[in-house]
């Protein structure tokens, strides 16, 4: 089995933003948290965090590493190559996105992975919606060292490496023979991008994602177990909703695996969350 890692690219000048794009507040958490949380919930390996030098980034998720560009103004794919040499001892391939991708769903990071354990692809890039998308896309941490040889020779582009390594492309039927991902984000918004601020202010208009919410034990209370139709971006919101707090009491259980009390963990589409009494060992 491939071991799999995250890059998350913070920097860029985002320049029709107007300003930097990792700190936006979407539903309680930051753009950059809520993505890098979200990778660390897929992958097995390194999440890290590509940033510009300099770069005054928010909060980040327990365990997530941050880099620096070493090359200011060289574009993503620089920060792609530092990403893939950042976690290339430990992750054999690596979803690499941007920090603007509020929608993000992990079935869809799970589906670009599975493309590379498929097949002998250097690079499994989604064909979503009409677009190539490079900042959505799988790639063999292999590669460092092509990208930054093809840097040194001045061709920046991220289609760059089509000609020099193969490269397996996944349009939208190939995203969506996922059940997955066809049930939770059949319109592939998880490549949408945020990148004015009047798509800024769309993105926080669009609800929180619809979840369940389960209670076992003693949080259940008189009525016993039932399970709670809601709509919670993170695990905060979520036990907010469900009228707790995620102090040394609590805790919830992602999709019954993941155990947190991490108020900021990323919640998505199709998400089971069950809140549990630690007193009673859970």
């Amino acid at each position: 089995m491939q071991t799999e890692g995250g890059v998350v690219l913070a920097g860029g000048r985002s320049s029709r933003m107007g300003r930097s794009k990792a700190g936006l507040e979407w539903h309680g958490s930051t753009f950059l948290y809520r993505t890098a949380a979200l990778l660390t919930r897929v992958v097995d390996g390194p999440v890290v965090v590509v940033a510009a030098a300099g770069q005054e980034l928010p909060e980040l998720p327990a365990g997530v590493a941050v880099i620096e560009d070493p090359v200011e103004g060289l574009g993503p794919m620089q920060g792609v190559a530092a990403g893939l040499a950042a976690v290339r001892d430990r992750a054999e391939v690596a979803f690499v996105c941007s920090t603007d991708m509020p929608f993000l769903h992990p079935a869809f990071v799970r589906r670009v992975l599975r493309g590379l354990a498929e097949s002998k692809a250097d690079m499994v890039m989604p064909v979503a919606r009409g677009f190539r998308q490079p900042l959505a896309a799988g790639y063999r941490s292999s590669l460092t060292d092509l990208i930054t040889g093809l840097i040194g020779e001045g061709d920046l582009r991220p289609g760059m490496l089509f000609k020099h390594c193969a490269v397996a492309q996944l349009e939208d039927p190939a995203l969506l023979d996922d059940r997955a991902l066809a049930r939770f984000d059949p319109e592939l918004e998880s490549v949408v991008n945020v990148n004015t601020p009047e798509e800024y202010a769309a993105a926080r208009e669009r609800p929180a994602p619809e979840v369940t919410i389960e209670r076992f034990g003693a949080l259940a209370g008189k009525d016993g177990h039932r399970p709670q139709a809601s709509r919670a971006a993170t695990l905060g919101e979520a036990a907010e909703q469900a009228g707790l707090a995620l102090d040394a009491h609590v805790v919830a259980a992602v999709n019954g695996d993941q155990v947190t009390r991490d108020p900021l963990l990323p919640l998505a589409t199709g998400d089971v969350v069950a809140f549990l009494s630690a007193d009673a060992g859970g």
